[in-house]
């Protein structure tokens, strides 16, 4: 079975989004595509913005149902996991290659 990592890029139809558009989100989601998942401060110190903001973006990705957040339970501190949905990664494809075709 294909993993929607499989998926180019271009295989998306041009949309804008406007929830993926904003700028810290849209770094959000380019950080995530080519992953599985990604610890929480590692996206934050990408983004280079402080715990509240990242947590802002991530809450509105989450309630358009473009990003998920976990937090196993274990051994030791408890980390915060992001991972885009398969939703996600569709907006965000689709929001890339908009852009390109406005830019092209």
């Amino acid at each position: 079975m294909a993993s929607p990592l499989d998926e180019p890029a271009s295989s998306a139809s041009p949309t804008f989004d406007e929830v993926v558009h904003a700028p810290n989100r849209l770094q959000i989601c380019a950080f995530l595509d080519p992953l599985d998942e990604a610890e929480f401060s590692v996206v934050r110190d990408a983004l280079g913005v402080s715990d509240s903001v990242t947590s802002k973006q991530v809450k509105v990705l989450q309630s358009a149902g473009y990003l998920t957040v976990s937090k196993p339970t274990g051994n030791g501190r408890v980390k915060t996991w992001l991972a885009l949905t398969p939703e996600g990664r569709r907006a965000y494809r689709a929001h890339v290659a908009a852009l390109r075709a406005l830019l092209g």
